[in-house]
Order: C-alpha cells, then structure tokens, then sequence
C-alpha cells in the first residue's frame, strides 16, 4: 500500500477545499442557519416534535446529515470528474498508486471533509439550539459510514459522468428529493402512511434516523436496521467505485 501516495491526494482534497472555502465551507453553514431561523424558530413552536423535544433539537441533526450527504457526493464526484477532464489524472495513473489509492484517497479526504462541516454545524446548532450529541461515538461512526457511501457514489458519478451536468443529475431527481422526505424536516410520525411506507426504500432516511439517534438517544427505526442498511449500501458502492478504478472505467482509451 503506497499510503503516501494516499495520504498526498487525501491532502490535495482538503488544500482544494479550503481554496474554494467560499464554495465549500460557508454555504453549507449560512444554508443551515437559515434552516433553523425559519424552521427552528418561526415554526417550531407550532410543530410538536416527537419524545416531547423541542423542534429545533430535533431539526439540528437533520440538517448536519443533508450537508455531509450533499458535500460527500457533490465534492467526490466533482473532484473525480475534474481530474479527468482536466487530464491530470494520468499523472497518477502512471505515479506508482494502485486503483484502490486512488479511490481511497478521494475517499479519504471527502470524509475528512464532511466531519469537518458537520463539526462546523454542529457548534453552529450549539450556539442557536443550546444541543450537542449524546453519544460521540455513534455521531462519527453515522458520518464517517454516510460519508464513505455518497463519496464512494460520487466516484462512481465522477467516473460515468460525460459533463458537468451528468453530476447534477443525483442530487437533483435523487439526492435532494429523497432527504427532504426521509425526515430531515418533518417525523416520520407525520407523514402520510403511502409516503411512510416509501420511506423504507429510502436510504436517507436510514442515515438521517440512525444519526438522529446520537443526538437524542431516539428513533423510529431499530439503531441496528439504520446502521445495517447504511453500512451495507456503502459496501456495495465502495465495491462498484473500486471496480470501475480497477477496469479503468473511461480512464484509458
């Protein structure tokens, strides 16, 4: 395993994101406290959140995971493609790194990267909400595995895609509509029984429950369930994204 190779694009992911901080780093937390002012303290009084917390608590969680979806694929998946479209990905094609550096090292640093604008977040939410997690060790395990599958995702998407606009093509019919409905915003309590059970096709809702737990020791779902589907899609997306590494899907002629 050449881990400097590794360690050095895992770097090189982060150096990327801290230049275009302004693209990255801010929008995710001005989104979000614009989420809990209009939702969290406009709404919240005539929403009743369930286990009798207030509102505001439990939309805190639900929109640190929409941030560490979003950032993992978005940011994954445009790396990827740019290396390609730019034709510097050769250069480590050639370097002496094996396919699997190469995606764990896309990898490596979108997760880094999401448990930082999730920790961003969450003092963010501490500041307007007065909450923090319960259970650290479950905060960090729901991430770095919710991480892992929309990045390795983002490579799969980063390696397929022709243009730019084929990255999008995720987050807007897929992504986004399937967090904003696996309760992010709303209980699953409250929705509609034909919507409720959609919900159990959702992987969203999976990731937003298990880590909803960490925050306030309850779910909907059985903690186990959440995080058996979870680890068990991001297996089969890391799985893929390798493959396709390894074959060297639209990365020579």
């Amino acid at each position: 395993m050449n881990y400097v190779g590794m360690f050095t694009l895992m770097k090189r992911e982060m150096v990327r994101s801290l230049k275009i901080i302004n693209q990255v780093i801010w929008p995710p937390m001005i989104t979000t406290a614009l989420y809990v002012f209009v939702f969290g303290v406009a709404l919240g009084s005539r929403v009743k959140a369930p286990h009798g917390m207030s509102y505001s608590v439990f939309l805190i969680p639900g929109l640190i995971m929409l941030q560490v979806i979003d950032s993992s694929y978005g940011e994954c998946s445009s790396s990827v493609f740019q290396a390609r479209f730019m034709n510097w990905i050769q250069e480590m094609l050639v370097a002496p790194m094996s396919a699997y550096e190469i995606v764990f090292g896309y990898i490596s640093g979108s997760i880094v990267r999401a448990l930082l604008i999730a920790c961003l977040i969450m003092g963010l939410g501490f500041a307007l909400v007065h909450t923090l997690p319960r259970d650290w060790l479950l905060y960090f395990g729901v991430i770095i595995d919710v991480g892992l599958l929309f990045s390795a995702l983002g490579v799969i998407f980063g390696l397929m895609a022709e243009k730019f606009d084929h990255l999008a093509v995720l987050t807007t019919f897929a992504i986004t509509p399937l967090v904003f409905v696996g309760s992010a915003f709303t209980p699953a309590q409250f929705l509609p029984p034909s919507i409720l059970r959609f919900e159990y096709f959702n992987p969203m809702f999976y990731a937003i429950d298990a880590f909803r737990y960490s925050y306030t020791s309850a779910s909907y779902l059985p903690l186990w369930l959440s995080l058996s589907v979870i680890t068990g899609l991001a297996a089969l997306c890391l799985g893929i994204a390798l493959s396709m590494a390894v074959v060297g899907y639209k990365l020579r002629a």
